[in-house]
């Protein structure tokens, strides 16, 4: 960074302006009393991209805490893989 007795250059304020800020979403999965732990480890391995031990322990505070926010990104993102939990059958929400 450039600096010229304490103020920005043109270049370095140009930078600034142009970097925009998206806002960041969760994508949360709630308990019920039908889904096996299993069945939810295995959704949150092939919906979300979790390995083994995340998609566990994810489902682990979903039965005891009753949710789980099992992904966080850019919301048309986590809206695909929201519909595709519900289609298997998970209480989701993105929010």
């Amino acid at each position: 960074m450039s600096i010229l007795f304490g103020r920005q250059t043109k270049e370095q304020y140009e930078t600034d302006v142009l970097v925009e800020e998206t806002p960041l979403y969760d994508l949360v999965i709630y308990n019920d009393d039908v889904n096996t732990f299993d069945h939810v480890i295995k959704c949150l391995i092939e919906i979300c991209d979790h390995d083994e031990l995340q998609a566990e322990q994810c489902t682990i505070l979903i039965h005891y805490k009753g949710r789980c926010g099992v992904k966080r990104g850019e919301f048309d993102e986590l809206r695909v893989m929201c519909e595709a939990l519900l289609e298997k059958g998970l209480s989701a929400k993105v929010e």
